[in-house]
């Protein structure tokens, strides 16, 4: 691949004009990741052939690339409005799913689908749209069609096993995040779905089993050791928790889970360590999600009680002691809010990778289906024409 870009740019130095070359440069260096070269490239050809929707498709597929999603969509409905073709609005939905704009999504995938009945990814996207319109039936509707057309679209199953799971029809739920099991061994966030089930039933040892996979699979899941740790104190478990927290901790240091560690130590009747792992959750401030004043009032409080100084940086601030680790509810984690928002693309980006992740894990215990350390479900297969 670099013999061919060497051979391009030396005809571009030869000769500038050779718009051929220059397109075919132009995808090269997409290709490759050189994606400000390649729109340095397509923009010069445009000024040629404004005209030419491919050409102005491939900056919209550069901008996504990018995360410029303003510019993109700008691209994307020049394109459309050039020639109106479904690959054109597929990216264009794509872009305005990053944009959370919802409404023109579904216009814009919609247009696919009058040309191409049978998209299965389409239908999926149209479900998050909906999914995050609250719309619940049409997004269920879309989902179910996603999985006629494409049974092992492991993210339609999630997504449908959400919806199942927030209107309580847990027997359907757990059938839904099953078969993304057995489509996918390994996807952590079912797993946890399937925990935050059995721990609402009462199913204290499959809640826990389901919780301990999540971790194996998903070491980053923080929500689930909150889980863990809840139901293993009230399961009187506590040297298995303090193993497995320790143990997390070794590997990589987490202010959250400091904080958990510190409330089991609490419950145990440490003061000592009850004091270190507040103090070294406070030192992560990055990865504390808990409200620093109150661990900070919390640390100062039990400092006290116990005789030792409060640190002076620490300002009084109220005088209730509130427990946030034991008052948490845990529900299903998957609301498809992340960065790529699960929407899976058929588009003609060249990507390949499936991010997770869209989201960002909420204290409820929701675990988005994206962006953070798994895939969101978004399926890429876009290429650079």
């Amino acid at each position: 691949m670099g013999e061919d870009i060497e051979r391009l740019q030396e005809i571009l130095r030869e000769d500038p004009s050779n718009f051929q070359a220059r397109r075919e440069l132009s995808v090269l260096l997409a290709n490759d990741g050189f994606n400000k070269e390649a729109l340095s490239n397509l923009k010069y050809l445009q000024k040629y052939f404004p005209e030419d929707a491919d050409i102005t498709y491939n900056i919209g597929i550069i901008y996504e690339k990018l995360k410029d999603f303003a510019k993109a969509e700008e691209a994307y409905r020049k394109a459309v409005e050039i020639s109106p073709q479904a690959d054109f609005y597929y990216n264009l939905g794509e872009v305005l799913v990053n944009l959370k704009d919802w409404d023109e999504a579904v216009k814009a995938f919609n247009e696919v689908l009058k040309t191409d009945s049978d998209d299965s990814n389409c239908y999926f996207n149209l479900g998050v749209c909906y999914f995050n319109k609250e719309e619940l039936k049409q997004a269920e509707d879309n989902f179910q069609k996603a999985i006629d057309l494409n049974p092992q679209d492991l993210y339609a199953h999630f997504y449908l096993g959400n919806i199942y799971q927030e209107q309580d029809l847990t027997n359907f739920a757990e059938d839904c995040y099953k078969k993304v099991l057995e489509i996918s061994p390994d996807y952590s966030w079912a797993y946890f779905n399937l925990a935050s089930i059995a721990y609402k039933n009462g199913n204290i040892d499959e809640a826990k089993s389901n919780l301990l996979l999540t971790i194996e699979y998903n070491n980053q899941d923080i929500d689930a050791y909150k889980l863990l740790t809840k139901i293993s104190i009230k399961d009187n478990d506590v040297e298995n928790i303090l193993i497995i927290l320790h143990e997390r901790l070794e590997k990589e240091e987490n202010g959250d889970l400091f904080y958990i560690l510190a409330q089991v130590y609490k419950y145990i009747g440490k003061t000592e360590e009850y004091i270190d792992f507040l103090d070294k959750a406070l030192k992560n401030p990055l990865t504390l999600t808990y409200p620093h004043k109150i661990v900070e009032q919390e640390l100062e409080k039990i400092k006290e009680e116990s005789g030792l100084e409060p640190p002076e940086e620490f300002d009084e601030y109220g005088s209730d002691d509130e427990e946030y680790f034991d008052e948490e509810d845990y529900d299903e984690e998957g609301d498809g809010e992340e960065e790529d928002d699960g929407e899976e693309d058929d588009g003609d980006d060249e990507d390949d990778d499936e991010d997770e992740d869209d989201g960002d894990e909420e204290d409820d215990d929701e675990e988005d289906d994206g962006d953070d350390e798994e895939d969101d479900g978004e399926e890429d297969d876009d290429e650079d024409e």
